[in-house]
């Protein structure tokens, strides 16, 4: 009998224990669970992103919106011969790509066929015989480059103009419609050189009936920016 009572209470003794004991281990580890999850939290709120400051520089761009030259060639007015023409034009870059342009110059016409075949009497004084012209007009560059080396690079744009202004010739003043077209290489960041093409276009009677003319001019030039 006692030997029964020693086994129950043995039993009954080894089941708290076990119960005991997984009831400390299921302890331990929720215990050990928060204690990591505060660990994490604190190295979270410890640990910074190191960012520096990077102090950047910002290029130097040219702000050089006009732009002013003088230019010369030759200009052949219809039904009198080819003559030199010199001028001056000046420019307001509103944009890279769109500018506007004034621009005025002048020539003496040379006389026509017909005086040079026949010998009669000249059709024009020779005060009549100079001729200017003042426009204003409107561009568009398309802009590019152009490399001579790989150390010698050159900013160049090939632009169009169309414009309207007055031609002074054979004692009247004409309403003149302008249209041209040039190539610029910008051979500093102020100074650059042009050829251009244009043809100032107007209504004459000089020779005769009033027929729409066409005077078609080619020119070398140069400007400076500032």
């Amino acid at each position: 009998m006692e030997t029964r009572i020693r086994s129950i209470f043995l039993s009954a003794c080894a089941a708290c224990m076990a119960l005991i004991l997984s009831t400390s281990l299921v302890i331990a580890q929720d215990n050990s669970s928060d204690d990591q999850s505060d660990n994490d939290s604190q190295q979270k709120s410890v640990i910074q992103p190191d960012l520096k400051r990077r102090d950047i520089n910002q290029a130097s761009i040219d702000s050089e919106n006009f732009e002013i030259g003088l230019f010369a060639g030759i200009i052949s007015i219809e039904d009198f011969s080819s003559s030199a023409i010199l001028g001056a034009r000046a420019a307001y870059h509103i944009t890279e790509d769109f500018f506007v342009e004034a621009s005025y110059a002048q020539a003496d016409a040379g006389e026509t066929s017909f005086e040079i075949l026949s010998g009669g009497a000249p059709f024009l004084t020779d005060e009549e015989r100079e001729y200017s012209y003042y426009n204003v007009s409107v561009g568009y560059n398309l802009n590019g480059e152009v490399f001579l080396s790989e150390n010698w690079v050159f900013n160049s744009a090939t632009y169009f103009t169309i414009g309207a202004g007055s031609t002074e010739f054979g004692g009247d003043e004409n309403f003149t419609v302008s249209i041209g077209a040039g190539y610029r290489l910008l051979l500093t960041d102020y100074f650059a050189v042009h050829v251009g093409l244009k043809d100032n276009i107007f209504n004459s009677e000089i020779i005769g009936e009033e027929k729409t003319t066409h005077n078609i001019e080619y020119g070398i030039g140069a400007t400076v920016f500032f």
